[in-house]
């Protein structure tokens, strides 16, 4: 890729050469500290380590500092996105918030379940983290959650069309638009306000039982069986509320989820969010917090979703595994190697070149532990 490529796409005036002028420390120190390393295709095939900015890391210890070229292209693309700085810092501390107040959640319902350490046999240091919508369930669980609640007449199903669509949108395009996600959650937002927590955590698990339950897709309960049989924690981590994402769990008898958080006083909920809808980098700080506090070794863990948006928390753990993948997630697991399920079709199946659930070795003792869970619904 040429420089000239590379340059801002819109003309600088004096007094952004001088903003950027008196920025550039305040830049560089903020690319040291936060170099994030992200692995992607070079133009020889080869996967290397690059950073946020495009440029290329060393994979030896034998690197000298930043290059001329590496220099260019962090400069190039803070100059790019310096206008929009502050709304991507707070998108990452609302994510940050996200994750913590679901980590911190998960934690407090782990009071209820039996010590991992009191279990014979128990994997201390691995464990599974599962996206849930089209992960494990087919569908979004908020709109079988609102199909419930139209049922019961908290709303009508015309009041959830628009929802309903949104998700559609996203299943086909892969891309989540902002407008629609913020509509999104101010209606669920309203909806909750003023309502008791205890009220939401009862319809969901009603609703589970008439909604979900048998949406659940049996291939990757097999795959969640199979880390439970092994002795270790399983959990859920997904951008829908976190008391169904619990019912959820408890309902397959897996360790815990992680989920959204909306905030409670004295037992109501206010209608505000404690952080922002869990989320891309809020899930992988969510399951990097669980981690600590659970002394479980992420390279050993294994995380599963079909989202590309998830690709943070695909990226802690030492397994990644795509399931039901997105366009975009299945070229990500191609070009990175990852194992990759559709349990659709089996015709996408063999068209992909997938690993089926037969070959993965899912099948015999697996499909009955997965039988097993569901019978737990």
């Amino acid at each position: 890729m040429s420089r000239d490529s590379m340059e801002p796409d819109h003309e600088h005036t004096p007094e952004d050469a001088a903003l950027a002028d008196s920025d550039l420390n305040e830049a560089r120190e903020l690319e040291t500290e936060q170099f994030d390393v992200d692995h992607t295709v070079d133009v020889d095939g080869d996967d290397v380590p690059h950073d946020r900015d495009g440029a290329r890391l060393p994979d030896d210890a034998d690197w000298d500092g930043p290059t001329e070229d590496d220099e260019f292209h962090r400069m190039s693309a803070w100059l790019n996105r310096r206008a929009g700085r502050f709304l991507q810092t707070a998108e990452e501390l609302r994510q940050t918030l996200a994750g913590e107040a679901s980590a911190r959640a998960a934690i407090e319902s782990l009071g209820k379940r039996v010590p991992v350490d009191d279990v014979p046999g128990a994997d201390l240091t691995a464990a599974a983290f599962f996206d849930v919508d089209n992960t494990l369930v087919h569908g979004a669980s908020i709109v079988l959650f609102a199909r419930g609640l139209a049922s019961r007449k908290y709303f009508s199903y015309g009041d959830i069309a628009s929802f309903a669509w949104q998700q559609a949108k996203f299943r086909v395009t892969g891309k989540e638009n902002a407008a629609d996600v913020a509509q999104g959650k101010d209606k669920a937002l309203s909806f909750i306000a003023g309502r008791e927590t205890a009220e939401l955590v009862e319809l969901g698990e009603d609703i589970y039982d008439e909604f979900i339950a048998d949406k659940i897709w049996p291939g990757t309960a097999a795959l969640a069986q199979r880390h439970l049989d092994a002795g270790q924690q399983v959990w859920l981590v997904t951008a829908t509320p976190v008391e169904l994402a619990q019912t959820i769990a408890k309902r397959l008898g897996l360790t815990g989820a992680l989920g959204t958080v909306a905030e409670s006083v004295d037992g109501r909920f206010t209608g505000r969010l404690v952080g922002d809808i869990l989320h891309g980098q809020g899930k992988a700080h969510a399951v990097r917090t669980i981690a600590v506090r659970e002394g479980l070794d992420l390279k050993r863990c294994t995380a599963y979703s079909d989202s590309h948006n998830d690709v943070p928390m695909l990226s802690l753990v030492g397994t990644a595994v795509a399931i039901n993948p997105d366009t975009d997630l299945k070229e990500i697991a191609r070009v990175r190697g990852w194992e990759a399920y559709d349990f659709r079709t089996a015709r996408k199946a063999a068209k992909y070149g997938m690993r089926s659930a037969v070959v993965l070795g899912v099948a015999g003792a697996s499909v009955a532990g997965a039988a097993r869970l569901l019978r737990r619904r």
